[in-house]
């Protein structure tokens, strides 16, 4: 089976069904077919042969989608580029994995000539905007307007379905290769989790994650697979996400908890009518108990689920179902549930031994969803998936009812003093008092502990807060060795594209901040 199967299948049983929504745009399954068979012809005039590359490089749109399952269409391989990254960044990817051409939109057009400057392998760029295509860039309507539909390459299976680039927080980013069959099993997984959550022909999905993300991916082919109506919202923004689900009853929506932060504070909230939303998902990063206690006040009529996983896993692992935290026990709604029916979950110690149930370790899967390993690195992909198992990097552990919780990443773990202190079950403490609005914590290094537990805190909106009181707000929470020896009040966190707190920003700005003033450091 392959990830554009499910196109073929709905344009022949619901034609006329409302398949993609942009803006005032809508267009139905029998009109996407036709797009993407034509977006495919036109790939294949330029010269894409089976197998190779496209990088697309643009904000969320209908025209996103027609390329992306074009190029599948075409028997190509997707590169999905991250829209937060430097030209240097994206100028790696595309040399990385050898894409000749480019797709951008009108946002990212002005950038081309500093990446033909920068990639070696770029060839082909074409505009697929609004606006006039710049010079030396190829118009997708005129490409689209010289060539003609063809058939489905038909690719599936273990095939090449796209290259997936990791956030690259620590050197150059790695290209995650992952199949149709990889894709596809993560999908179905989830779907046996959440089917029976979508029961009506109203069904609908609003897109605020961006796509190159595997939230954003996921959340399109789970969608495309069911058949429902998707919302693209050009990047997330939290009025337009706020106007989108009340104008388009939109009943499913993936968001990070920093956006659901960003949603809930939104002047304009309460003004809205998000009642239609049944199906409330969210992952990528912890959520504290205080935000998701505000969540569910704020959205009674939402169903909550979170999902655990990473690319390398197409990406889900685990979910914390709606029953879930419809019981209200605290201990499990730390955990990010328990392993989807697709996949095996196991935590070990540093030589792959298991760990008893409640002991923490490194937190493994394998499945037919694990990656096809990293493009171009075979070191790597062995050390990730030795023994058969996908390493993921995640520190955690698994109760004796299977339920997993994850503490930390295993290279965010502080060790201070020789004791090791899990960021999440800080930011958990600290996120508690009732002035914080958002945290993140790091390790620092520390000329005594070694590394020292270092908080960043964005108040609330006219709330006051010290050091001091923090700190004993803390002390009363968990063991003093945990708690944060310094503390950095700011407006806004630095973010990443897929709007997770981008801990490397903080780590580089306290390295930095100390280099400047040293006689402070360790104060």
């Amino acid at each position: 089976m392959g990830i554009i199967q499910p196109l073929h299948r709905h344009a022949q049983q619901s034609p006329d069904k409302p398949a993609l929504v942009e803006g005032t745009a809508t267009v139905t399954y029998r009109e996407l077919r036709d797009r993407v068979a034509h977006s495919a012809g036109a790939l294949q005039a330029l010269g894409l042969g089976d197998g190779e590359r496209v990088a697309i490089l643009s904000l969320n749109s209908i025209r996103y989608i027609e390329v992306l399952a074009g190029t599948i269409w075409a028997g190509g391989v997707l590169n999905l580029v991250n829209i937060r990254w430097s030209p240097i960044e994206i100028a790696y990817s595309l040399d990385d994995s050898e894409t000749k051409v480019l797709v951008v939109d009108d946002v990212f057009a002005p950038m081309v000539p500093k990446l033909r400057e920068l990639s070696k392998s770029l060839e082909t760029v074409v505009h697929f905007g609004v606006g006039p295509t710049p010079e030396g860039m190829l118009a997708y309507d005129d490409l689209l307007a010289d060539s003609a539909p063809v058939p489905d390459a038909g690719h599936g299976g273990s095939d090449l379905a796209g290259i997936f680039y990791t956030g690259g927080t620590t050197g150059f980013p790695k290209g995650v290769m992952l199949s149709h069959t990889n894709l596809l099993t993560s999908v179905m997984g989830g779907l046996v989790a959440t089917a029976r959550l979508r029961d009506g022909e109203d069904s609908s999905v609003l897109h605020a994650a961006p796509m190159f993300h595997m939230a954003g991916f996921g959340t399109w082919l789970m969608a495309s697979v069911m058949g429902i109506k998707q919302i693209l919202l050009p990047f997330f923004e939290p009025k337009a996400v706020l106007e989108g689900v009340e104008k388009h009853r939109v009943t499913e929506i993936f968001l990070v908890p920093t956006m659901i932060q960003i949603v809930l504070d939104h002047p304009d909230f309460a003004k809205h009518d998000l009642g239609s939303i049944r199906f409330l998902s969210y992952g990528a990063s912890p959520i504290s108990d205080a935000l998701l206690e505000r969540t569910s006040q704020a959205l009674p009529d939402a169903r909550l689920c979170q999902a655990y996983g990473q690319t390398e896993l197409s990406p889900l692992v685990t979910m914390l179902l709606p029953e879930d935290h419809e019981e209200r026990n605290p201990g499990r709604l730390r955990s990010a549930g328990r392993p989807l029916p697709h996949n095996e979950c196991r935590v070990v110690d540093p030589d792959d031994n298991e760990v008893p149930r409640g002991v923490v370790g490194e937190i493994c899967a394998r499945g037919d969803h694990i990656m096809l390993g990293y493009w171009n690195r075979p070191e790597e992909t062995a050390e990730a998936l030795r023994g058969g198992w996908m390493h993921s990097g995640d520190l955690g552990f698994m109760d004796d009812d299977g339920y997993v919780t994850v503490v930390d990443r295993l290279k965010d773990m502080i060790v201070t003093g020789a004791e090791n202190v899990y960021s999440a079950e800080v930011e958990n403490a600290i996120s508690a008092h009732p002035a914080v609005a958002a945290c993140a914590v790091v390790g620092v290094p520390d000329e005594r502990w070694g590394e020292r537990v270092h908080a960043v805190v964005v108040l609330h909106q006219g709330a006051e807060l010290t050091e001091r009181e923090l700190r004993d707000h803390t002390h009363g929470l968990i063991a003093g060795y945990k708690c944060p020896r310094s503390v950095e009040f700011v407006d806004e966190m630095p973010l990443t594209a897929a709007n997770k707190v981008a801990k490397n920003v903080l780590r580089e700005r306290v390295k930095a901040a100390a280099a400047a003033t040293p006689e402070e450091a360790t104060s």
